[in-house]
């Protein structure tokens, strides 16, 4: 996970434009504001990113958790978020130290592909541990062996048509084809999971889970997967 997490903290054009990267992150936000179920829940985001639209989240619930592995974007959250006395920004290796049980919903969405398979299981350790025994894990956008990059193309075609930056999706997918993203993802290549594979993932970790109807985010080819601990029903 090293090298994406370089990337993710260098200046990267992964977004067509600023409306695209904004209506990314409003839309995550969004998705994840749907499996809050109590404004005083306690809200964990695994590896979150930018978080542009975080304080959406915080409005939600009664406590957000912003856990970013990259120094710089870190730094940003620290930055951006500091007046908002509802949101709190940390490593993950400072989710080793937080209380057992005091979460009650982890959102994980869009790292798993960047994660070795050792990766993701130390993960899914940390997050039961954190979770509440009603807590539940939202683990979204997993990428399908037999969806290949074409469909994200076509999802992303299909995104900016209909939010109106499609002449900068396409002249963003050009450049992406010559950037170090296309580089650093033919060279490491990214995670992929079927259905039953996750699944059975997720037992292994000790969690009982299923997919979700819906996938977080714009890309309706990924899947999204709902765990807990098996008491919970």
């Amino acid at each position: 996970m090293d090298e994406w997490i370089d990337y993710y903290d260098s200046t990267h054009t992964i977004y067509a434009s600023k409306l695209h990267r904004d209506l990314h992150f409003q839309i995550i936000a969004r998705d994840i504001i749907g499996y809050i179920s109590s404004p005083d829940a306690v809200v964990l985001d695994y590896a979150c990113g930018e978080a542009l639209s975080a304080a959406k989240v915080a409005d939600a619930c009664a406590k957000l958790y912003l856990a970013e592995p990259a120094p710089g974007v870190r730094g940003r959250l620290i930055a951006r978020f500091a007046p908002n006395t509802k949101i709190r920004v940390r490593s993950l290796d400072e989710l080793r130290s937080m209380d057992a049980q005091s979460i009650d919903l982890v959102v994980m969405n869009s790292v798993a592909q960047y994660m070795t398979q050792q990766e993701l299981d130390s993960a899914f350790a940390i997050i039961r541990r954190l979770l509440k025994p009603s807590g539940r894990l939202v683990l979204g956008d997993i990428l399908r062996p037999e969806v290949g990059m074409g469909r994200d193309v076509l999802a992303l075609l299909k995104f900016a048509s209909s939010h109106g930056f499609l002449t900068d999706a396409l002249y963003g997918l050009a450049s992406t084809a010559l950037s170090d993203y296309r580089q650093l993802r033919t060279r490491v290549g990214l995670q992929r999971y079927s259905e039953d594979e996750m699944i059975a993932k997720l037992t292994r970790a000790g969690f009982a889970a299923s997919r979700a109807p819906d996938n977080i985010g714009h890309n309706p080819w990924r899947m999204t997967f709902i765990a807990h601990h098996p008491s919970v029903r």
